[in-house]
């Protein structure tokens, strides 16, 4: 059983989910519209002090979380337990942010270098009226779809491949874009239809890529051949067709 010197600042590990609409992504921005900014802001004014906040991935303006996890580490002089966080937290932060659960955690846990593999989901709504409780929460798709192809070209994703061909470049070219998919399930119920993708991690807008390229396959727009040759050569062109953000959801980290 391992033991946390109490002459260390005690580590404090988050899971969080928030509504992705308002934010600008999960990263601190500029600006200061982001859920970090956001997190970090009622940290400091807990504290009085800045307090770093470590995510353990990015998501992109407007993308939602079900289960983000984060950490940061407290000042040593705190006598606060990680129930104490919570509330804390929660009393301070905007309803589109809530802590679900706060607990001490190694001082060689990071939320990020220790994660193992991440679960998406993406959500689609193909009636062709949208609820309004859905309105920035699923991609609204209004237009047939052919599910066989669906998951047949979905299915060419998992395992490992070269990704190069399905991430975005965020200013400076990708390093290692290899990337291994454990396993994407397709799932309807009337005209709600659900994504799921679980892997070692993601790359730049990849799952919105490949949700793109699935949905432009299932609607005979998007010959499957093509992902194949993006596979094989993923370094001979690039898929353009990305989802929006409104229907992605971090649903959990892997440790």
């Amino acid at each position: 059983m391992s033991v946390i010197s109490k002459t260390k600042s005690p580590r404090i590990r988050l899971v969080i989910a928030y509504d992705g609409a308002p934010f600008a992504g999960w990263q601190s921005q500029a600006g200061g519209d982001a859920v970090q900014d956001a997190i970090e802001k009622v940290l400091a004014l807990i504290t009085k002090d800045p307090i770093r906040l470590h995510g353990a991935g990015r998501t992109d303006s407007g993308v939602h979380a079900l289960g983000q996890v984060a950490h940061f580490d407290a000042p040593a002089e705190s006598r606060m337990r990680p129930a104490d966080w919570q509330r804390a937290l929660n009393g301070n932060l905007p309803s589109s942010i809530r802590i679900l659960r706060a607990a001490r955690a190694g001082n060689d846990f990071h939320a990020r270098f220790s994660a193992k593999g991440k679960v998406y989901r993406y959500d689609l709504w193909t009636a062709d009226v949208l609820p309004p409780h859905l309105s920035q929460r699923a991609w609204h798709m209004p237009r047939p779809l052919d599910a066989a192809a669906l998951q047949a070209a979905l299915q060419l994703f998992v395992g490992s491949h070269d990704f190069h061909a399905f991430t975005a470049n965020r200013g400076t070219p990708p390093g290692d874009t290899v990337r291994e998919i454990q396993k994407i399930r397709v799932t309807q119920s009337g005209p709600s239809l659900r994504l799921t993708f679980e892997g070692e991690g993601f790359l730049y807008k990849m799952v919105r890529m490949l949700t793109g390229a699935g949905i432009r396959v299932a609607q005979g727009r998007a010959d499957i051949a093509t992902l194949r040759e993006l596979l094989a050569n993923p370094r001979a062109g690039r898929w353009t067709n990305v989802a929006p953000a409104d229907g992605l959801y971090l649903v959990r980290v892997r440790y």
